[in-house]
């Protein structure tokens, strides 16, 4: 007996060595590796994100800035912190040791906290003492650069990962990126002939003067675009020289990205009058096209045609006084008409465009369109003749028949371009180009006007700006968006962690759909019994109007029953709802405790018997 205890005592003894032994084996061999099993890989980093971190020359550091105290009652927030967490380690991880992770919690009044703020973290005031929360990633790099997200929203969690290697990306180069500009519009500052003054440049354009080296490119000359522009921006071009078109042409194919505007009607382009022809300005030509390259794109725009739009028709005022009426050329776009997914146009809300045309792909067209901002199915579409001389609105309704069709109004082109000039010969020239190209495409210039989006107002010798419409946040997250490597550009929207309960929402729903069934009922039933007691009321003389008959008492009487019956009944809806949920919620707690328990008994049983079967064979 003792020496059957001393040789078990032995074996737990070499098993525990043992356990410990392939522990720390198994932690020196996989030290680093991951495996995600989550549905959506939320723990897996894209291909773009891995390529950033692995071409980090100088070391980045980073600054994750979460209240850990302060958000104790917050299990939400506290969740997502944990998923930014996460997601920060694997991204430190996968740097080569080029990135070096600092998470820190600022107290209530500590130099964490000026630290935070000086790093550019936004304060989020909480509860009545003055204390702030923070919850934001900064960074810095060798050469005293520095960005932050001010503050990490939740509802941004789709973007998480662009919006970080954007801003390692950032740190990781070492100057701005350089915007090229070709425009036949006075989008820049200059002198304005009509006015005989300096005009100031269009909001559009200080936004990307405060974010980017911005070069004024002019098409007459353009024959090279500079190897350092990293994106170019058409605006309006028109009757461009095949030198210049050939320079774009061989811009894309280099790698280099680029932002087209065109517009069936400008109506910002500024056109010189005739005072023997006064309508001939109305009449003008104000279309642009680049008929050349999209031909070689694949890529269908007619500048003769103008887009309408019912369901997202602005409403205008055509006279001092006269009530505001429906445009159905000048359009808001909001909700499903902007692709939630791309960065460009996701959590914007509205943007506003004016007399805008579209975009259609070729089908014999290798490229691919996405849309950003599309037409509802209640759209058609006019030549743009109808649309100059147009004196009421309401014309444009005359005929109106929606085509079902949706218009894309902007959308970005994806794939390999072929070169427009086959023809062309050289060393440098190419024809087609070696990886896939990035090129937004929109249908309209008045979106980049002041008028389309927002406010300029003069406060004491200082233009503040107040925006209506997102058209200034469209450009410059698409500019923001194209300056970036072809492989941050390639990091698109992620599925976010929440999951909901789908289960417990369809009996939600369930439930909801027979209590307003029968709210719908009990509605029906007062009406009836109202219309009766006032069928009963008008058969009465004036001195018993105030008194209730016997036909009125019992129609009374009997509504009221009806509807406690009915109140009962809903009653019953609710409390089967929740007892629904219960036993979902039940069902999901006992699989969570016996499931993997039982599991592994069914294994070890399958595996003993196993042994017992190879025994008996031997």
């Amino acid at each position: 007996m003792n020496n059957r205890r001393l040789l078990t005592g032995s074996a737990l003894a070499i098993l525990a060595v043992l356990f410990v032994a392939v522990v720390l084996l198994s932690n020196a061999i996989f030290r680093g590796a991951r495996l995600d099993l989550t549905t959506n890989h939320l723990y897996t980093l894209s291909e773009g994100t891995k390529k950033i971190l692995g071409e980090i020359d100088e070391p980045v550091h980073l600054y994750y800035f979460f209240s850990d105290k302060g958000t104790q009652n917050n299990q939400g927030l506290r969740t997502y912190a944990t998923r930014v967490r996460e997601m920060l380690d694997e991204m430190a991880a996968r740097a080569g040791g080029k990135l070096k992770l600092d998470v820190i919690d600022p107290l209530p009044y500590s130099e964490d906290e000026d630290r935070a703020t000086t790093l550019g973290l936004q304060a989020i005031p909480v509860g009545q003492g003055g204390e702030n929360l923070f919850f934001g990633l900064a960074g810095t790099n060798s050469t005293n650069g520095k960005a932050a997200i001010p503050i990490l929203d939740p509802a941004k969690e789709e973007f998480l990962e662009y919006d970080v290697a954007k801003l390692i990306h950032g740190l990781a180069i070492s100057k701005k990126p350089v915007v090229g500009i070709v425009s036949s519009l006075p989008i820049s500052a200059g002198f304005d002939p009509s006015t005989r003054q300096m005009r100031d440049p269009w909001a559009v354009q200080q936004q990307l003067d405060q974010l980017f080296d911005v070069r004024q490119l002019s098409a007459p000359s353009l024959k090279t675009i500079d190897p350092d522009i990293s994106v170019l921006v058409l605006v309006h071009p028109k009757d461009l020289t095949d030198d210049a078109l050939y320079a774009i042409d061989q811009f894309v194919l280099r790698g280099g990205h680029l932002a087209v505007f065109v517009d069936p009607i400008a109506e910002s382009e500024q056109v010189q009058s005739d005072p023997s022809n006064p309508a001939a300005a109305a009449m003008a030509n104000k279309s642009s096209d680049l008929p050349k390259l999209f031909k070689a794109w694949g890529v269908l725009y007619d500048p003769n045609k103008v887009v309408l739009d019912r369901t997202y028709a602005l409403q205008i005022s055509t006279a001092q006084g006269a009530p505001p009426i429906r445009h159905v050329g000048i359009l808001g776009f909001t909700g499903a008409s902007l692709n939630p997914d791309d960065v460009t146009t996701a959590k914007l809300q509205t943007i506003n465009t004016s007399s805008a045309g579209f975009f259609q792909l070729d089908k014999d067209s290798p490229l691919k369109l996405v849309p950003l901002i599309q037409t509802s199915k209640d759209a058609t579409t006019v030549a743009t003749e109808r649309f100059k001389m147009l004196s009421d609105p309401k014309q444009l309704l005359n005929g109106y028949e929606p085509t079902g069709q949706l218009y894309i109004v902007a959308g970005r082109l994806q794939g390999k371009f072929k070169s427009a000039f086959p023809e062309k010969t050289g060393k440098d020239h190419l024809a087609e180009s070696k990886d896939d190209g990035q090129i937004v495409l929109v249908a309209d210039t008045d979106m980049l006007t002041d008028r389309l989006w927002v406010q300029i107002q003069n406060f004491f010798g200082q233009k503040l700006t107040n925006a209506f419409a997102n058209n200034g946040d469209f450009f410059i997250n698409t500019v923001d968006n194209l300056t970036g490597s072809s492989e941050l550009i390639s990091i698109r929207g992620r599925a976010t962690s929440q999951r909901p309960f789908t289960t417990v929402e369809r009996i939600k729903r369930t439930a909801d759909e027979r209590f307003r069934t029968k709210e719908t009922q009990l509605q029906q039933e007062l009406n009836e019994t109202e219309r009766k007691l006032t069928e009963l009321q008008s058969g009465k003389s004036k001195d018993q109007a105030m008194i209730l008959s016997p036909e009125q008492q019992g129609e009374l009487l009997k509504f009221q029953n009806r509807k406690l019956e009915i109140r009962k009944e809903l009653r019953g809806v609710r409390r089967q709802m929740d007892a629904d949920i219960e036993s979902l919620g039940t069902r999901l707690k006992m699989i969570n405790i016996f499931l993997m328990p039982l599991l592994v008994i069914l294994l070890a049983l399958g595996f003993a018997w196993w042994k017992r079967q190879q025994r008996a064979a031997n």
